[in-house]
């Protein structure tokens, strides 16, 4: 289990070299990694109960969290309950009297740190109990702790990658022509289930491309037949322990022609640069930049429309990104992706994903499915 105490003292040296005094945290990736409260699965539409704004916790240093729960989250969210102070807020309670009272027991408050994902109706009564304190990120501050992976988290995240990588490999005798885009993406979301993952750690996407799909890659799923003579593209994930895996190959349907050839093997001589290229001290500009040259140097720039990767963890997608405008210096132990592609509609589509590891010698692959490339019939 992950030392939170360890981790709170952590985020309360960050506040206070910041000058924040206080932060309040919704529920979240962030709130998961300093307390143990974990996120439920996401649905497509909001999941609400009375007084839902109220949730999350505040935190200051010197003070154990104080969480600030509707009755319904503490009833049916926490089965095994929370380390901590427990403001509950009941149906028929006054909700803004509870939130206010909590949000100025911790004195006076110059400066607030709020976590990305919070309510806007909240951060109205952070206003109104707390007037004139500033307010301020404190997702910035916990990033610059999530970012660097510790043994215990690579590990969780070498477990999610292990499960895209099986499901990967069970799937590709699957990808015939005729067979559902959607049915693909079925399975997968299935076996992935099977294989303990609580969710797919984002929408799985499955999409076919080639001289006759004249389609965009952002159309990730249809409901229509995989066509003979296209590259089908899967981006999936699993997640374990609340960390996420990105993960995602190209199969050719048929035999594949000499332009899809040359496309595909530039996509993996593309990671294979960015790999190395991931080397602590490097901006992640310039792991981008290593990426797209080739591609750029192969006269497929244009078709190059996606940035090279992303940072991952609690989130699928944290910073720092693998982009032309992130210039982070990569730190070993910072995970992220490498998923350089090239899409051109009614001709070819080619993608490659993996998560890296920064380490000294370049970065390495959480899983070593391999990159050859796999025509099926």
């Amino acid at each position: 289990m992950p030392d939170y105490h360890a981790r709170q003292a952590a985020f309360a040296s960050h506040m206070s070299a910041s000058g924040t005094d206080l932060a309040f945290l919704p529920v979240s990736a962030d709130l998961e990694y300093l307390t143990g409260l974990r996120r439920r699965v996401l649905t497509f539409g909001n999941i609400e109960y009375a007084h839902s704004w109220v949730t999350g916790a505040f935190l200051a240093p010197g003070r154990e969290p104080v969480f600030v729960l509707p009755r319904m989250v503490k009833e049916f969210d926490l089965p095994d309950g929370i380390t901590g102070e427990v403001a509950l807020v009941n149906e028929r309670d006054n909700g803004e009297a509870i939130f206010g009272r909590v949000a100025t027991s911790f004195g006076p408050v110059r400066r607030i740190g709020i976590g990305a994902r919070t309510w806007g109706d909240t951060i109205l009564q952070l206003q109104s109990a707390l007037p004139g304190a500033e307010l301020a990120s404190a997702s910035t501050l916990i990033n610059l702790m999530r970012r660097v992976k510790s043994p215990e988290e690579l590990a969780a995240m070498a477990g999610a990658s292990r499960i895209a990588t099986q499901v990967m490999g069970e799937v590709t005798p699957e990808v015939t022509a005729g067979v559902l885009e959607l049915e693909l993406a079925r399975d997968i979301d299935y076996r992935m289930r099977q294989l303990g993952t609580r969710a797919p750690s984002f929408d799985t996407g499955v999409w076919g491309m080639g001289p006759r799909t004249n389609r965009d890659a952002g159309v990730r799923i249809s409901a229509g037949p995989v066509e003979p003579g296209v590259g089908v593209s899967f981006d999936f994930g699993a997640e374990v322990e609340g960390y996420c895996s990105d993960f995602g190959r190209t199969v050719h349907v048929g035999e594949a022609s000499a332009e899809f050839r040359r496309v595909y093997d530039t996509v993996m001589e593309a990671q294979a640069a960015g790999i190395r290229a991931a080397r602590p001290g490097v901006p992640a500009s310039a792991v981008h930049a290593a990426t797209r040259q080739v591609i750029v140097d192969a006269g497929l720039g244009e078709w190059f429309r996606h940035r090279t990767g992303h940072g991952i963890g609690l989130d699928v997608h944290e910073k720092p990104f693998i982009s032309e405008e992130d210039d982070t210096p990569l730190e070993a132990g910072m995970t992220f992706t490498i998923e350089p592609s090239v899409f051109r509609p009614g001709h070819y589509g080619a993608r490659v994903e993996d998560v890296v590891v920064c380490e000294e010698g370049g970065g390495r692959k959480l899983s070593e499915y391999p990159t050859d490339m796999v025509e099926r019939d």
